[in-house]
């Protein structure tokens, strides 16, 4: 099986790329040279201008056999910013003796380029005639995500390589490796509430406008929303208010304008369009206007037999049975389900976006040989 010490390399090689999204240019080098040996048809391709790019973006395939099944591996490159207070070079990866074992320390550890390191040790334990295996790799997940995934999709249907099922590198394990996988996740829109008026003096109220009532009546009424009661897969729907602002450094003037946005994260019961027309209804009805930006629709891989053969991966390399879960924030996967049924199954994300993140070496190798697995099965191997 997979050489421990060959995806502990990769995953150094992959870390020491400063690759902050939108990510271009060295980690697509490094992943490029990596997959190109081991037989992969590599094609790699820029999307997008600033302020939210260039994105670079990499589809990689190795075919199989003629009628052979197709199995796809998808994951980001790009990271978030380190911040400060690292306690050795977040770009400069380290290995650490620990009490229950090295620990790999840099950014992009767990999220998500030791998955993709894990991903490439994979392929390289499958032989050519097992079937069609592809690498749906962008740039650009902690980001906007418009000129990532999304072209890779209008790129794959345009070469009709479409994968019969796809696997997220995502670090979904919370407690150890293995013990949960992501079979779903909710919807997300982003909402700008604004509320004009007329500015005026404060104390002649009845030549100005105040907008600021208006719009705390609007806040008031979404906050009171009860979405839903959640589903058999999915939490409860939930509105959060996340920023407020008015601009006013005057204290003796009201007005001219007050904006709001609001962030909603929602199961299948709902569709992002449903809910900007409800949020858009309540400001309308107190004077003001909904400005909606939906990030993506939830989906659902229910379990079956791809859920299966991810659990039977798992159990076989660490004994456990992962749980199937819809919880947490969005992922790419939720333009990968146009494609084909997706799930998620990583790392564990106790470190993911936190200064001094890192993986334990072990979990790379075995999540090498979980991958192997998985990909076997999916290709009916």
């Amino acid at each position: 099986m997979t050489d421990a010490i060959h995806a502990t390399k990769l995953a150094r090689l992959l870390m020491s790329a400063h690759s902050i999204t939108p990510a271009t240019g060295e980690v697509f080098a490094l992943l490029d040279a990596m997959l190109e040996p081991l037989g992969f048809d590599v094609h790699r391709f820029t999307a997008g201008a600033a302020p939210d790019g260039p994105v670079e973006n990499l589809f990689a395939i190795r075919r199989g056999p003629a009628g052979s099944k197709h199995f796809a591996f998808a994951g980001h490159l790009d990271v978030v910013p380190p911040g400060e207070g690292w306690s050795s070079a977040p770009f400069e990866p380290e290995i650490r003796a620990a009490p229950g074992g090295d620990l790999l320390y840099g950014r992009g550890a767990v999220d998500m380029k030791g998955a993709i390191a894990a991903m490439v040790a994979a392929a390289a334990e499958l032989p050519v005639d097992a079937g069609t295996i592809s690498f749906i790799i962008t740039g650009d997940e902690e980001g906007p995500a418009i000129f990532g995934t999304r072209a890779l999709i209008d790129l794959i249907n345009q070469r009709g390589d479409v994968p019969d099922l796809c696997l997220v590198g995502e670090p979904t394990s919370v407690n150890q490796l293995g013990d949960m996988m992501k079979i779903g996740r909710r919807g997300s829109v982003n909402i700008w509430l604004e509320v004009a008026g007329t500015q005026g003096h404060v104390a002649y109220p009845h030549l100005a406008d105040n907008p600021v009532p208006k719009l705390v009546r609007i806040l008031a009424e979404l906050d009171a929303l009860v979405l839903d009661e959640g589903t058999d897969w999915f939490q409860p729907s939930n509105l959060e208010i996340t920023e407020l602002e008015v601009g006013n450094p005057a204290h003796n003037v009201i007005p001219a304008a007050a904006k709001a946005r609001v962030s909603i994260r929602f199961n299948d019961l709902h569709s992002g369009k449903s809910l900007s027309e409800r949020v858009g209804a309540i400001a309308q009805k107190h004077g003001g206007i909904a400005l909606p930006v939906i990030s993506g629709e939830p989906f659902l891989t229910p379990p079956g037999d791809f859920s299966q053969m991810i659990a039977d991966a798992v159990k076989a390399e660490t004994g456990l049975s992962p749980e199937p879960s819809t919880t947490g924030g969005t992922s790419d996967a939720r333009f990968l389900r146009a494609l084909c049924p997706v799930i998620e199954f990583g790392l564990c994300n106790a470190t993911m976006h936190k200064r001094d993140e890192a993986v334990a070496v072990a979990d790379l190798d075995t999540l090498a040989r979980i991958y192997a697995r998985i990909a076997a099965a999916a290709l009916g191997q």
